[in-house]
């Protein structure tokens, strides 16, 4: 489960899947495999979650990672490129942003 805080030793990214309501479940469901499969077996991966609109026409991710470097060779390994690929069929766009949390509240 992730944990929010504020920490310079790990990486946060964010990404942002669009698609369309007949869509979403196939999409929900190739990122749930992907995830049980091979990312987070992944060395760096810390943890991730998946989360759903309620029109269903996008789906945001947020994982953690002890470090960027770790992100990006998961990201450039065969097997995701190989996922990526299938990923873009289901959706019209996504797009992988890292972050670093500024702040956390609660």
């Amino acid at each position: 489960m992730p944990r929010i805080a504020k920490s310079d030793s790990i990486q946060t990214v964010i990404t942002t899947f669009e698609t369309t309501p007949g869509m979403c479940q196939d999409l929900l469901d190739e990122l749930t495999e992907a995830y049980r499969a091979f990312i987070s077996q992944q060395p760096g991966f810390i943890a991730a979650g998946l989360h759903v609109n309620d029109a269903q026409t996008r789906i945001a991710n947020y994982s953690q990672w002890q470090k960027r470097e770790d992100f990006l060779a998961m990201l450039r390994s065969e097997e995701m490129r190989r996922r990526n690929r299938k990923i873009n069929d289901l959706c019209k766009s996504f797009e992988p942003v890292m972050y670093d949390v500024a702040e956390t509240f609660g």
